[in-house]
């Protein structure tokens, strides 16, 4: 299919382009920006006039929930949402049910991803056996299946010997680890970020060293093995100071941080609201500073949504028994512009680290426009405003932003050329 996007500002952080044009698609691909290629009739179009046309955005964390946990969420429902959110590519972490262990899982993921075609799906495989931390999982395996990195999440290699070794063999065959820096030991039992609101509420809390003291480790383990090494949902400005300095260390390190820790801080919890019972914590105002200056800097280069959907009753418990984690991938674009409108970025940055920024991360075809790429693409209309709920498409509403008006609204989002959501 010929379709021409008219009129559009366009604008593709990687090579500096922002301007008023018009993009042409064919067989999937980009065939064309600016004038059409002679011969070219196309057989749609999109009058894009007053839109912003961008690179689909890139989304490092998005908890599927399939196989195992359908009552949170589907691959089919969950994708939708994502792309309502403007997302093209999306990671799924490997905590389904089984384990995304084994290829058959990651097949079966990937599977049903083409079947309901929303948007382009990467698997990030476990790096341990059953997430147990003591066997390393079948990594080639899994990569030949579709992997393109692998993790542990927040379940800890107890044992430092297994995870060096774990590393260094990752390091041999070039592939990508995803660490989830908390300390196990001075996590355990904590609900809150320690400091004087869970003080107040009577909370157990986690310190701000159960996050350094395990990436501090980490980072001297990178290191240690050459492992190409990515640090995701980082919570403290201590964190992303270390970072910086593995970074100029010349370690091959990059780094994301949840798009609700560069607006929420632990103040939100003051009412046992358990909408904002995340793992790891919300933190500090100091530390949402630190997180934002380090985005705004590159230091962190990706902004993803650490989507998290739960079905109703996960969060209808005392603030303690509830599940943590918020179903946000439907808000990434509108929530993510909150961050232009209070001048902490300016547009094209903060499509780069939605975009560009976490492809390069994981070394995923995708966030960028040229001529001869995949057409996906996110056309969004900055003069409206998104109410957040309307048109839910998850499954989870476990998402504290409901009801609020944020500016933007996704219009189009294409994948391989193809609309994967109008509004």
């Amino acid at each position: 299919m010929k379709l021409s996007i008219l009129g559009a500002r366009v604008i593709d952080p990687g090579t500096g382009l922002d301007q008023v044009t018009d993009i042409h698609v064919e067989a999937c691909k980009i065939v064309a920006i600016g004038a059409a290629p002679a011969g070219f009739v196309a057989v749609d179009t999109i009058d894009a006039k007053g839109l912003v046309a961008a690179p689909g955005l890139v989304d490092l964390s998005v908890a599927l929930r399939e196989p195992g946990y359908s009552r949170k969420g589907t691959i089919a429902s969950e994708t939708q949402a994502a792309a309502a959110g403007g997302v093209t590519s999306l990671c799924c972490p490997p905590r389904t049910k089984p384990v995304l262990d084994t290829s058959a899982v990651a097949e079966l993921i990937l599977d049903r991803a083409r079947e309901a075609g929303n948007c382009k799906v990467f698997p990030i495989g476990a790096l341990s056996k059953g997430l147990e931390g003591e066997q390393l999982a079948e990594l080639i395996a899994l990569r030949d299946a579709g992997c393109v990195a692998f993790g542990n999440g927040l379940d800890n290699f107890r044992n430092t010997r297994t995870l060096c070794r774990a590393l260094e063999y990752a390091a041999t065959f070039d592939l990508t680890v995803i660490f989830h820096s908390q300390d196990h030991d001075l996590a355990e039992g904590g609900l809150a970020h320690e400091g004087p609101t869970a003080s107040f509420l009577g909370l157990p809390g986690i310190p701000e060293t159960a996050e350094t003291v395990a990436l501090a480790r980490d980072l001297l383990l990178v290191e240690q093995s050459g492992v190409r090494a990515h640090f995701s949902q980082l919570t403290s400005a201590r964190g992303v100071a270390l970072i910086a300095q593995a970074q100029a260390r010349g370690l091959p390190v990059t780094a994301d941080v949840a798009l609700y820790q560069l607006i929420l801080t632990d103040e939100a919890l003051i009412d046992f609201n358990s909408l904002y019972h995340v793992q790891p914590p919300l933190r500090t105002r100091a530390d949402r500073d630190g997180l934002r200056e380090a985005v705004k800097s590159g230091v962190v280069q990706a902004i993803s949504s650490h989507h998290q959907p739960h079905e109703r009753d996960a969060k209808l418990a005392p603030f303690g028994a509830t599940e943590p984690g918020i179903s946000s991938v439907e808000l990434l674009l509108p929530l993510a512009m909150t961050l232009v409108e209070d001048g902490l970025l300016d547009l094209p940055t903060l499509l780069a680290r939605l975009g560009a920024g976490p492809a390069a991360a994981l070394r995923l075809p995708a966030g960028k426009l040229a001529v001869g790429g995949p057409a996906d693409l996110v056309l969004f209309d900055m003069a409206a405003s998104t109410v957040a709920g309307e048109a839910w498409q998850s499954k989870g509403e476990n998402c504290p932003f409901l009801g609020h008006s944020l500016p933007a609204t996704v219009r189009y989002t294409l994948v391989d050329g193809r609309i994967s959501y109008q509004r």
